[in-house]
């Protein structure tokens, strides 16, 4: 059992890092800053057994460039994942499947993202881990760095996006353009609400144009879970926006609304999934309780 399991914390998050990964610690800052834990280990160190994914809520794969993105986005880093084998004999896809079965949140950030859907685990329909979609170069053809607003889509299954319905944050990628295999899975995503945050204008509708769609993604999607919204991975940046003073505007919106909130719009997904997980772990005593009652 990871230390980590003695502290006072009820939910903790693992944050992987190596490889060319680069924003572990603004990842943990957000669990941190919502009230959790957060603990940031080398990918080997999974790989290797020496830290197990089933002591953790959260497995969480930040951004970066794992591998410099030589081969494609994330390409490498999902192949590690699919087929190199753990002490255990089984490979860590497999381990990983088992997290979510058991409960557990799996979170993929830009090149996380890239790394969950091409490990097969969004949108996963089929349950085999197949690769039902893509996230490639952006339609414009360069590396995109800018704000953009999302819209939150009302039948979403990620406690992540709970009660939220629209945020501004930044991205930072040059493969966050997402490709659907067939339509039939385009549909699905649709009909499933698994499309659970596109781009959008200021007045939150959803948008194709450049630059407020800044990669050209189908469905204009920047976020996707899987059917049971165990999984979530999204191409901006939440751990990017954790206090109003993240923006490049900040002090023009101060100075506007006095009153306006010092946190960033990315804290409150963190602050939502740490909120869930407690209220899970505190109604499992109760439910266990109520049903010994009533044998």
């Amino acid at each position: 059992m990871n230390e980590l399991t003695a502290t006072t914390h009820s939910v903790h998050a693992l944050v992987l890092t190596g490889f060319g990964i680069n924003c572990e610690e603004e990842l943990a800052a957000a669990y941190r800053l919502a009230g959790g834990a957060a603990t940031i280990v080398h990918f080997n160190e999974v790989l290797n057994g020496q830290t197990s994914i089933h002591d953790y809520d959260v497995l969480n794969f930040p951004g970066g460039f794992s591998f410099g993105d030589d081969l494609g986005s994330g390409v490498v880093m999902a192949n590690k994942v699919r087929f190199r084998k753990l002490p255990s004999g089984r490979t860590l896809l497999e381990e990983i499947g088992a997290f979510i079965k058991a409960g557990g949140y799996v979170v993929g950030i830009c090149n996380g993202f890239q790394m969950l859907v091409k490990m097969g685990l969004l949108p996963d329909f089929a349950g085999q881990q197949e690769r039902e979609v893509t996230l490639t170069h952006n339609a414009s053809g360069r590396y995109e760095d800018r704000w953009v607003r999302l819209a939150v889509n009302p039948n979403n299954r990620s406690p992540f996006l709970k009660g939220l319905t629209s945020l501004e944050v930044p991205v930072r990628h040059g493969e966050g353009r997402l490709v659907i295999r067939d339509e039939a899975i385009r549909s699905r995503i649709l009909a499933e609400g698994l499309n659970c945050l596109t781009y959008c204008d200021s007045t939150g509708c959803e948008t194709a144009e450049y630059p407020l769609n800044p990669n050209g993604a189908e469905l204009n999607c920047a976020g996707l879970t899987d059917t049971t919204g165990h999984v979530f991975g999204l191409m901006p940046h939440p751990e990017a926006f954790l206090s109003l003073y993240n923006h490049p505007d900040w002090a023009r919106r101060k100075r506007l609304d006095p009153a306006l909130s010092e946190e960033g719009d990315g804290l409150k997904l963190f602050r939502n999934i740490v909120e869930h997980i407690s209220q899970t772990r505190a109604a499992q005593p109760a439910e266990a309780a109520a049903n010994q009652v009533s044998l």
